[in-house]
Parts: structure tokens; sequence; C-alpha cells
């Protein structure tokens, strides 16, 4: 995953990456290998191609030795299986799986089964999903990559993995967790492979994946109406638009929510998914723009005090503005974006998602 890691004046949030074959969050940050970071789409195709490649700089794939048992030699012939019985998967809820087979195994066509029914958001074909995963090489039995090794939950549109993974979670739940197998043709094979994570052309790739939740894109929920007094929110173009106008700067930090969402309530020790954007009181112009791409990911333990201060106990799908005073931002200003010292900031904020961090 080429992600592109930015420091946001919110904190530690991170941008994920414009590839729009990224399929992972910038919570998985740069040193995933392409195909163990779930660039589970080209790898290997020109810049001229319209699903460019994810960086190829590794992290090495996880040993095979701690959740995988294997019971053949790599060099037998696969068997041929129609179906996902000879594939046995154990462990906790939300922990790394343990996976046993009968190696070396291969499947014609993508087959897929819910181990543990979740109750949660179902998954559309053109779903953004919040995952942890195990994948493990069908023809060897080696995990080939685990995101519960990295301790990191990865974000992907479905629209942007191979064939055989969005196949596997379209229609599932949030909560869910899922077994995918997937042929070659469904993988690796129109790449020639993947070497440089032992996986060759035909190998048939195994997925335990547990779908942790399903991020809106945008806010939804029940309007609120702002007290009186403020600076005015409209949505132009589905972004945010703040008109500061004649409002009274305020010396305390202001929350007010303008769309009351129905999800869970944001902690102190979650990480979060949102859209934003950031406004200078004194110029009274957009600094910064966080609508313009894909959702930002960050820690709550790493935002500036005002959001920290502002957003927990809020719900997931609200849209809130922050109105927040140097002391709670950046009392000695910032570089990037600009900001003044001593400078007042507008925030609107969409709350997508929020987990509690592993």
């Amino acid at each position: 995953m080429a992600g592109i890691v930015l420091k946001h004046p919110s904190g530690n949030l991170r941008q994920v990456s414009s590839n729009k074959h990224r399929p992972v969050s910038a919570a998985a940050l740069a040193a995933v290998l392409c195909v163990s970071s779930l660039a589970l789409a080209s790898c290997n195709k020109s810049s001229s191609d319209t699903k460019p490649s994810p960086s190829a700089s590794a992290s090495a794939p996880a040993s095979a030795s701690a959740s995988v048992k294997a019971s053949a030699t790599p060099t037998k012939k696969p068997t041929m299986v129609t179906n996902l019985d000879r594939i046995k998967v154990s462990g906790e809820d939300g922990k790394a799986p343990k996976v046993e087979g009968s190696w070396p195994l291969a499947i014609a066509k993508t087959q897929s089964k819910v181990l543990k029914k979740g109750d949660g958001e179902k998954v559309d074909k053109n779903a953004t999903v919040k995952v942890n995963y195990l994948g493990v090489n069908g023809r060897t039995g080696k995990v080939f990559d685990s995101s519960y090794q990295r301790g990191l939950t990865v974000d992907f549109p479905l629209s942007q993995v191979v064939p055989g993974f969005a196949k596997g979670l379209a229609g599932k739940h949030e909560g869910d967790r899922v077994l995918i197998m997937m042929p070659g043709s469904d993988a690796y094979d129109s790449q020639g492979g993947a070497p440089q994570a032992g996986i060759m052309k035909g190998d048939s790739l195994v997925f335990v994946v547990d779908i942790v939740g399903v991020p809106l894109t945008k806010a939804k929920g029940e309007a609120v109406t702002p007290a009186s007094g403020l600076p005015t929110v409209k949505d132009v173009h589905g972004a945010p638009v703040v008109t500061i106008g004649n409002a009274k700067k305020p010396s305390k930090l202001v929350i007010q929510p303008l769309t009351k969402g129905d999800g869970k309530k944001v902690t102190a020790k979650d990480a979060i998914d949102v859209k934003y954007r950031t406004y200078a009181w004194s110029s009274k112009e957009l600094i910064e723009d966080g609508f313009s791409g894909e959702a930002v990911t960050g820690s709550m333990n790493s935002v500036i005090p005002g959001w920290k201060k502002g957003l927990v106990g809020q719900t997931v799908g609200s849209r809130v503005m922050l109105i927040v005073p140097p002391a709670d931002a950046y009392p000695e200003g910032n570089t990037n974006p600009p900001v003044k010292k001593g400078e007042t900031l507008v925030y609107v904020i969409d709350i997508l998602s929020a987990q509690k961090e592993s």
C-alpha cells in the first residue's frame, strides 16, 4: 500500500493515498507488500492503466507457523475442491484465526462462508469496508499476509480490490467473520502471480476476514438546528461551506452538532474515520479541505485538544462544527496548513466510523 502519511492540524490524522488502487487505509502505512497489504488489484500494470499499481515496498509476509497447519507438501498437485469443507478455521473472535487444510488445495470458482454472523450494516458491492484479515496460499498452506500481526485494521473500497475479495464480502454484514477461497483467475493470474509474496500464477488463495466496520461516506442522521450567532454552514456539492460573516469570535470551545447520527458514541480510545474542512477565523477562508478525497483516519489519542473535547461523546454519522480557540488548537501557529499564532479555527467534521483501537 502506497499510503501517504500527512501531518494534519487536527492531530495525527492520516490522509489515505490518492492511488486509485489503494486497497487499505493509511492506518496500514507504507510498510506492507503490494500483495500483502490487500493490493488485491493490479500491482504490475503500467501507469497508463486505469488501475494504477500500489507500492511494492514490503514487510515480509507473515510466518505460516503461528496460524496455519499444513498437512501436505507444496510440491503435490493441488486437490480441486468445490466447497470450503476441507478448510477448518478456529480462534477467538477478533483475534488472528488458525487455519488448517489438506494442502495443497485449489478451487475453480470463488466461494465464501460466514463463520460467525454479525448484525451490523450490510456490505454493498460498492461499499468501503474496515477489516482484519489473514491470507493463506492454497498451494503451500502458508500465510502470505496478516493484518492481525500488524495490529491494524485496514479500509478499502470493494471496487478497488481483486474480484475474489469483492465477491466474498459483498452481501455480508458488519461483525461477520468470513472464509473466502478464490481461484487465481479472481486473484493475481492477470499479473502473472505475485512472486514477492510467494504466489504463483494459478495459485488459489484463502482469506479469513473479520468485517470490523462499514464506514459511511458522508454524515447521515437527523438535522440539528444550530444556535444563533454562529457561523453558518451550507452543503454545496456534497461538502460543507462555512460563512463566518459577522459572527462574534468565541473565547471558548464551541461544539455545535449539525447532523445527529445514530451510530456508536466516539470514545477517547477510538480510531476514527472522518471528512472535515478547516477555516481560519481571521481570514474567513478555507485553509484545509479534507472533503475533496477519501476519508481520513486517525487516533483520538493524537488529535488536538479541541477535537478530543468536541468529538468524544458524538455519534457516528454526525456532522459537527467546532470553533476552536488557539489554546485548544495551535497556540503558536502551524505551517501546513498555514495557521497563524493565536488563530481561532472553525472545523466542520463528518464522523464516518469509530472503532476501539486494537
